[in-house]
């Protein structure tokens, strides 16, 4: 069950990758505050809020593609 929670993390940051650049996204992911969420991605993340639940906090607050949401 683990490995599948890890996979799900790395899909998340490869979309974040994706859509904000591989330097920016972790940069992004600790600073910027997601109104639905009320938090960061990484306090989030560290929260334990389910990753589909913060890649839609994301797809929100960012303009990402169709393709990838």
């Amino acid at each position: 069950m683990r490995q599948t929670a890890h996979v799900r993390l790395t899909d998340f940051w490869e979309r974040m990758e994706t859509v904000l650049g591989s330097s920016y996204a972790h940069s992004w992911a600790h600073d910027v505050v997601l109104p639905p969420l009320g938090c960061t991605v990484m306090q989030a993340i560290a929260a334990g809020v389910d990753t589909k639940d913060v890649w839609r906090a994301v797809c929100a607050t960012t303009e990402v593609p169709g393709v990838l949401r």
